[in-house]
Order: C-alpha cells, then sequence, then structure tokens
C-alpha cells in the first residue's frame, strides 16, 4: 500500500493531470495505474505542450498533413486517439469500481466557452466518437456553460465541470448536474451511468488573492501576512461542506433512489505555485470522501515521495470560515477575484489552443518541408 492506495481507502481517488503519447506508448503510465492512479485530466495548456514539445506525434502529424487535413481537425484527432488509448487502459478501473473511477476528460474547444449550443453540440459528438463508458467531457462554469451541462447530464453524457473558483459558481454547477438529471429520469434514461466531478481550481485562487494581500501589507497592514496561502484551501473545505448539504437533501433523494451519483469535487491546479509553500499544499489537508485529486507528474512524485495521508477535508472548518471573513473585512472581494479569474481561465485555454493550432501548422509545414 502507498499513499494513492491509502487515499482511496479513505474515500479519495487520485488522477493524474496530464497526458501524452509517449506516456502511453512507453508503458509509463501503465505504472501509474499499478500505483494507483485511478483517472486522467486533460486541458488544451497539456496537449499544447505535449504535442508541439515532443516527437510523439510526428507520424501522425505528417500522415495528416499529407491528406491536406486543417490544423483542428488534426489537434482533434490526435487528442482523440490518445484520450480514447488512456480510456481503454483504464476501463478494467471503471468495470471493478463499478463506473465510479477510472475516467479521462476531455474538454470541448475552449473558443466555445461562451457558446451554449456550440457546446452541446461538440460535447455530444465528442462523448459519440470516443464511445466509451469512462468518457468526462470538460465544460467550463460560464454562464454559457452552465445549462449546456445540463443539457449533456440530461443526454447520459459524464461532465467534468472546469474553471470553477467560486462557491457560487460551484452552487450553479452542482444546481445544473442535479437538473440535468432529472431532465434524463423524466426520459426514463439510466441514471446509474451519468457521472459528474466539479473541479475547483485551488492555487490560482491563492496566487491572486496572495497578490492582492501582498499589495496591502506593503502599505503597512502586516496582520494580513497570516492569510497568506489561506484561500484555495478554505475555498475547497468549505465547498465541501455546500456538497454534502446538497447530495444529501430530499431533492436529490428521489434521484439517488433511482442510482444517481452525486457530484463529486474534484481538486484542480494542485501544483504549488509559491516555493515558500508546502507542495503538497493542495493535497494533504484536502484528503476526504467522496473527492478526487488530480496532480501533475511532479506532485504525484511529491506525494509518494513524503505525503502524509489522514482524513483532513473537515478539520480547520472554523479557521476556513474566518479566512473568508477576514478578507472581506480586509477589503477583498472573493465574487470580484473569482468573476477575473473565470475570465482569465478562459483566455488563457484559448491561447493555449491557439498556440497549438500555430504550433501544428509550423510542425506540419516542417516534417513537408
Amino acid at each position: 500500500m502507498n499513499v494513492i492506495t491509502e487515499a482511496q481507502r479513505l474515500g479519495q481517488d487520485i488522477w493524474l493531470d496530464y497526458i501524452q503519447r509517449g506516456l502511453l506508448k512507453s508503458g509509463e503510465f501503465q505504472r501509474y495505474i499499478e500505483k494507483g492512479i485511478n483517472g486522467v485530466t486533460s486541458n488544451p495548456s497539456i496537449f499544447e505542450k505535449a504535442i508541439t514539445g515532443s516527437s510523439d506525434y510526428d507520424e501522425s502529424l505528417l500522415a495528416m498533413a499529407r491528406e491536406k487535413k486543417r490544423k483542428n481537425e488534426i489537434y482533434e484527432a490526435l487528442a482523440l486517439e490518445d484520450v480514447g488509448v488512456a480510456a481503454d487502459m483504464l476501463l478494467p478501473v471503471y468495470e471493478t469500481s463499478g463506473g465510479s473511477s477510472g475516467y479521462v476528460s476531455l474538454e470541448v474547444s475552449p473558443r466555445l466557452a461562451y457558446d451554449i449550443d456550440g457546446t452541446i453540440e461538440e460535447g455530444i459528438r465528442l462523448f459519440n466518437d470516443l464511445n466509451r463508458p469512462n468518457i468526462m467531457i470538460k465544460i467550463p462554469a460560464t454562464a454559457e456553460g452552465i445549462p449546456a451541462i445540463r443539457r449533456l447530464i440530461s443526454e447520459g453524457i459524464n461532465v467534468n465541470v472546469t474553471l470553477l473558483f467560486s462557491l457560487i459558481s460551484y452552487q450553479q454547477a452542482r444546481d445544473a448536474y442535479i437538473a440535468g438529471l432529472e431532465d434524463l429520469a423524466q426520459k426514463n434514461g439510466d441514471l446509474t451511468r451519468t457521472t459528474s466531478v466539479a473541479s475547483l481550481f485551488l492555487s490560482r485562487i491563492d496566487t491572486v488573492i496572495d497578490t492582492l494581500l501582498d499589495e496591502s501589507i506593503r502599505k503597512g497592514n502586516e496582520q494580513l501576512a497570516t492569510l497568506r496561502g489561506r484561500t484555495g484551501v478554505a475555498t475547497a473545505k468549505l465547498a465541501y461542506q455546500a456538497y454534502k448539504d446538497t447530495f444529501s437533501s430530499d431533492r436529490f433523494a428521489e434521484l439517488k433512489a433511482k442510482g444517481a451519483r452525486t457530484q463529486r469535487l474534484l481538486w484542480a491546479s494542485t501544483s504549488t505555485k509559491n516555493p515558500a509553500y508546502s507542495d503538497l499544499l493542495y493535497v494533504e489537508p484536502l484528503i476526504g470522501p467522496d473527492t478526487v485529486n488530480t496532480m501533475p507528474p511532479d506532485t504525484i512524485a511529491a506525494f509518494l515521495e513524503h505525503g502524509e495521508v489522514k482524513a483532513t477535508l473537515e478539520e480547520s472548518l472554523p479557521e476556513a470560515k474566518s479566512t473568508f471573513a477576514d478578507l472581506k473585512v480586509a477589503g477583498i472581494s472573493m465574487e470580484s477575484v473569482t468573476e477575473s479569474l473565470l475570465v482569465k481561465g478562459v483566455k488563457a485555454f484559448i491561447d493555449s489552443y491557439d498556440k497549438l493550432l500555430k504550433g501544428i501548422e509550423l510542425k506540419s509545414n516542417l516534417l513537408l518541408g
């Protein structure tokens, strides 16, 4: 038993926040599975680094370039192949867990983040093209993404709600999931085969809040130093309390009786950005049942090397609540911060997507030459 399997014993899945063809073909991903990793998440930034930053895809790139495929078609074909292979490798995990684990997430084009119909159309198409039960389609929690999430759930499509930063947005994500399940139930759909996770991006919250705190500290408010590096974890702990309230409600009980699963919270953006903080800041304090932690390779390595596992998710709740209260007293608006983070998060994914397509074009031309 290692720390990954110990965390699973306490009810938390550990997923890999990374995918690359070489990882899948070399046997390294299989070794991750053997260590207990039971899911994978991806995004445009991950694929941009994987495709343009390695030679793993050159042969496929050249073949599709010769067929004069468009760069977005090339990207999608490469991504679908990797996600399909990873899903096949995780299928035994999915089956033995009864469908609770073993998922691979693929994001719709970030250029659709503010397009309801486009998101729904692409989400359905990608899910059907992959044609595997252990696929999750990632949808950002924009105002347009929320109704798309409800629609996809109502179609029996698993959804990973991404780019969540606030408790308000998380409430909207839960409501969309439950409403989607209710829609699916009305159509006599199979609720046992449809699920969702809600991905809170933690380190990005602290990066912005700490910057605001530092500005105030430089103006003489030294007492605020104790708040640095606390907001991300506090957000996760309070979100988990909201999760418990929602999924123990009478409304969800009716769905649960029909086999519905809860929408688990997923801790994302878990690599620590500030070297002054623990490299497991978003891991060790957030271990608890019915949750997922998706980690990049370096964070998984750190967890395996020196991580400690115990049920911590519901510890220090008064401190989590006081963190939010103290930030408000300090004049920091969580609503303003999280709204800005969502806009910047979408833009970052669009920039990575555009950089990826440009990289595919340049690499295709180089290989053809």
